[in-house]
């Protein structure tokens, strides 16, 4: 069994993430690439310094605009909005592989009382009048219902029927995001927009043992190097120890991942078989870790574990925006600095969409992090770059920080 040390684990996730060494994924091209790595990226509707999709792929992309995932999104169509790990944002060509997920959405649809004649009535409406949100469908009143994308349970709640049967309509699949007016989303049919050859597409996976597989191969490969434990990273999979063992020792037979252990843990950890000659290099010392810095998404795919993170940078990160004031450590909406190949430290940067400033509002150096006249250069160049991401035009720094 090949071994390596705790800090050639941390050169390889974050040479596999994008996140060190020279740019791999460059403007719109280089962003649908990211996702097409990582698999999915996590939406989450909460805009302080951009949403946390946006924030994932600036951290990571050279030249990245926020108007670029939404062209991905809702004009290229490489892109969509679903359900994954969470609300998600995934390939256009991944759809087959979520066809079971779809039926046993349109399953439990069918099990809510009056629901199907109402989608017959929107899906009229829809195909007379184009794209339509919860508040411009003229369906009026409530129904008992609960959204099979967040299932819990045999369990039904009171919700407004035009937002019921529009939310129904799109996790069956019969309507996707067309777009969104800030947080507002509006819905049309699915079929004027993918490709043919996409929706007509049979599941590639044989029976739900096979999409479970196919999805923990994934996740391995959006945060790079995985371990055999309980992982957050798998959020949103139905697996417990006995399932994840077994599909690790499958995919491994199989040749699609390598075991490999790791100095100081005595769990084995998994890397995906493609990736195998970054590990070499890695391992060779020859692997591209030209240092640089970027601000981590809350929920990008490298935070996805954050145990994992504790583990191998020594790193304690929460996400505090629903802490109480009085009870935060540090500041609101927090990014994770990372410089190199360490955590350095967290900032809070908020722009002022008035002045056009981004304000530093805090920012906290871990302990053992020396200040140097380079790392505040680094620094500078990085909050510019941030600053151009969020739309200012110059950063504004308190005193004290």
């Amino acid at each position: 069994m090949r071994k390596i040390s705790k800090q050639q684990a941390r050169q390889f996730i974050l040479a596999k993430q994008g996140l060190i060494g020279t740019h791999r994924f460059i403007g719109k091209q280089g962003a649908y690439e990211y996702v097409r790595q990582a698999g999915c990226i996590q939406f989450d509707p909460v805009d302080v310094c951009g949403k946390n999709a946006e924030l994932t792929l600036q951290s990571r992309v050279k030249g990245f605009r926020k108007t670029m995932l939404r062209e991905l999104l809702y004009e290229d169509r490489k892109l969509v909005d679903y359900a994954d790990k969470e609300l998600s944002i995934w390939p256009t060509e991944d759809w087959p592989f979520f066809s079971s997920y779809r039926e046993r959405s349109h399953d439990l649809g069918a099990t809510f009382e009056g629901l199907e004649g109402l989608k017959e009535r929107a899906l009229a409406y829809i195909r007379e009048n184009g794209p339509v949100c919860s508040d411009t469908l003229p369906i009026e009143g409530e129904i008992f219902w609960h959204s099979s994308m967040h299932w819990s349970g045999n369990w039904q709640k009171k919700s407004p029927a035009a937002r019921s049967v529009l939310e129904q309509m799109y996790t069956d699949g019969e309507l996707i995001i067309h777009h969104k007016n800030g947080s507002r989303k509006y819905y049309d049919l699915a079929a004027k927009y993918l490709p043919v050859e996409v929706l007509n597409a049979g599941n590639p996976c044989k029976d739900n043992e096979d999409f479970l597989a196919w999805r923990v191969l994934r996740r391995i490969g959006a945060v790079g190097l995985l371990w055999d434990k309980n992982s957050t990273a798998f959020l949103g999979i139905d697996l417990n120890a006995d399932k994840r063992k077994k599909i690790l020792s499958a995919l491994a037979d199989e040749g699609k991942i390598c075991p490999i252990e790791v100095e100081g843990f005595k769990v084995l950890f998994y890397y995906r078989s493609e990736d195998d000659s970054l590990m070499q290099d890695v391992i060779k010392g020859v692997a591209d870790l030209k240092p640089r810095m970027s601000f981590i998404a809350p929920l990008d795919p490298l935070m996805w574990d954050k145990a994992l993170i504790l583990s191998m940078w020594d790193y304690r990160y929460a996400w505090e925006i629903y802490t109480p004031a009085e009870k935060r450590k540090y500041g609101y909406y927090t990014l994770p600095i990372l410089f190199g190949e360490r955590f350095a430290g967290r900032i809070e940067a908020v722009p002022d969409r008035r002045t056009h400033i981004l304000q530093v509002k805090g920012l906290w150096w871990e302990p053992d992090f020396r200040v140097t006249k380079k790392a505040e250069a680094v620094l500078e160049r990085a909050l510019r770059e941030f600053a151009k991401f969020n739309d200012c035009e110059s950063v504004e720094r308190e005193e004290r920080l």
